[in-house]
């Protein structure tokens, strides 16, 4: 039995290669992560990912397919509905939510989060009451509702199918 040289007497076992190994799993995490991407369908992206929105939610998931758009319907566990439309590509053009919560939104926007968010900046240091949006020729979000009821949707009007208007949102 090897025992640890800082302490000879106490007859510990060496445990140095433990920490080498886990520092290389956790470097091939990293890599792969950097590797792969993000994992989650959100505006603009595809939609081949939408099983880590519902892992992501820990929804359950059902989908409609259309003549020019599939909507993967999200149903989270405090009852929230969130719906992702996407084109025959998989790109994902709109998404709409409703229920208890707003979801996290970060998941749902990608990267037009930072946008909508610097929308949505609090006025002179204060937060207002007013609902969240955003109005951009290729960027849209309307959301409203109050405590225990909230309902959004956002839309990329420039990559949607031609048929497609907003109202088809509701």
């Amino acid at each position: 039995m090897l025992k640890d040289r800082n302490t000879p007497s106490q007859g510990r076992r060496v445990t140095a290669g433990r920490p080498a190994i886990a520092i290389a799993l956790a470097s091939a995490f990293l890599a792969w992560l950097t590797l792969t991407g993000p994992a989650h369908a959100v505006l603009g992206q595809s939609s081949g990912s939408v099983e880590a929105d519902r892992a992501h939610f820990a929804a359950k998931i059902a989908s409609a397919p259309g003549s020019t758009y599939t909507i993967h319907t999200l149903t989270l566990a405090n009852n929230s509905v969130v719906r992702e439309f996407a084109r025959p590509d998989g790109v994902v053009f709109a998404v709409t939510w409703t229920g208890p919560a707003r979801p996290d939104l970060r998941q749902l926007f990608g990267d037009y989060f930072d946008r909508f968010q610097a929308d949505n900046a609090p006025v002179a240091g204060r937060r207002t009451r007013r609902p969240l949006s955003s109005n951009h020729a290729d960027f849209v979000v309307r959301s409203g509702g109050h405590a225990g009821a909230s309902w959004g949707q956002a839309f990329l009007p420039q990559i949607a199918p031609t048929d497609f208007s907003a109202s088809d949102l509701k």
